[in-house]
């Protein structure tokens, strides 16, 4: 299948509508006597090319035949139209740089699961956990068979503090769901978290005692658990170098743990891995 076709009156019906059913379709109004919408439809012949099909361009010369262009009322060229399961999902006037329609791209070509993804994200990133607990108990209501929801709602539950209820929708996950280690994990340093001292009453005693080995550790699980990741990871460093066979090596396992709080593909996981691993070797 052409990843870019002309696309006429005649032609709208089968190789718009009908392709939009499957695969998302972006109609460009263009004409060679507008050098901006010219220069938008080489911009865009190249960019298509690098999806692979999962997104087509539908190429409009509005010089030859004026006719779609009046009927889905486009007022300048270039302009944009996406057509998605028959129906006009996005619209665009003008030129747009190449960063936009990446974008575009991009959210176009996502599945579902990253659609859900990305928008958990954003709560998470706001710490807006009252919008993420609501996405994600109208996601599992729709899939109640994925257990990846249901791994997001246990671990949004903890960073909100209700422990209780994080810990009956942990229950709730099958013991072999992928990722189910981060929130258990996260429960874990929160428990013990809540039975040591404060973070300010055990930094005056580290103050106090720089080299309290203890202290650090302890320091290290506190700040884990308020998401002060660097520092903690700082700390748990610390004590694996202080004694490496103080706790059973509880200085490299206290910073597993955290590596597996902070998930896959963390920068911060990465750079304190490096470090733990040329300190050991």
């Amino acid at each position: 299948m052409e990843h870019a076709f002309n696309v006429t009156p005649n032609s709208f019906q089968a190789d718009v509508v009908e392709r939009s059913a499957t695969v998302p379709v972006v109609l460009l109004f263009w004409a060679d006597q507008s050098a901006p919408a010219a220069a938008a439809k080489r911009q865009m012949e190249q960019l298509v090319g690098q999806y692979g099909g999962k997104v087509l361009l539908g190429l409009v010369d509005v010089a030859a035949d004026p006719t779609l262009a009046q009927h889905l009322r486009v007022q300048a060229l270039p302009s944009l139209r996406v057509i998605d399961k028959g129906q006009i999902a996005h619209q665009l006037e003008g030129p747009q740089p190449e960063q936009a329609l990446r974008s575009l791209f991009d959210q176009l070509t996502m599945s579902a699961g990253d659609v859900i993804k990305a928008q958990l994200g954003q709560y998470l990133a706001q710490k807006d956990f009252t919008s993420a607990l609501g996405f994600l108990k109208q996601a599992i209501a729709e899939e109640p068979g994925n257990p990846s929801f249901r791994v997001e709602l246990a671990d949004a539950l903890i960073r909100q503090g209700d422990l209780n209820e994080a810990r009956k929708a942990l229950d709730a996950v099958p013991a072999d769901a992928p990722e189910r280690d981060r929130p258990e994990t996260r429960l874990a340093l929160a428990d013990e978290a809540a039975a040591l001292p404060s973070r300010a009453q055990l930094a005056r005693k580290l103050a106090d005692g720089p080299e309290d080995i203890e202290t650090l550790h302890q320091l290290a699980v506190v700040e884990a658990a308020a998401e002060n990741f660097e520092a903690a990871l700082e700390g748990a460093l610390k004590v694996l170098q202080t004694d490496r066979a103080y706790g059973d090596d509880i200085g490299r396992r206290t910073m597993i743990r955290i590596f597996t709080v902070l998930g896959k593909g963390s920068e911060l996981s990465n750079a304190y891995r490096r470090r733990m691993f040329n300190f050991m070797h």
